[in-house]
């Protein structure tokens, strides 16, 4: 019973990874780094929203660490 729950969590895991497998051709890194495929497309806004997020909360950088807004960090 485990070896067959174990062949089946392989089989699944090597299908979810089979399309990590892909490379990039030369002639399509170009579409990559076009300027809508970045993470933030708008850097000016971004850079004041995180403005605005800081003075609210009296942090600065570091998205994705918890703050509780009270400046200790």
């Amino acid at each position: 019973m485990n070896t067959r729950r174990l062949s089946r969590s392989l089989m699944l895991l090597t299908s979810l990874l089979a399309g990590c497998a892909t490379q990039v051709a030369p002639w399509e890194r170009g579409q990559l780094a076009r300027p809508e495929m970045a993470l933030e497309p708008y850097p000016p806004e971004a850079s004041f929203r995180q403005h605005v997020f800081f003075s609210k909360e009296s942090v600065s950088g570091g998205y994705g660490v918890g703050g509780g807004g009270c400046g200790c960090n």
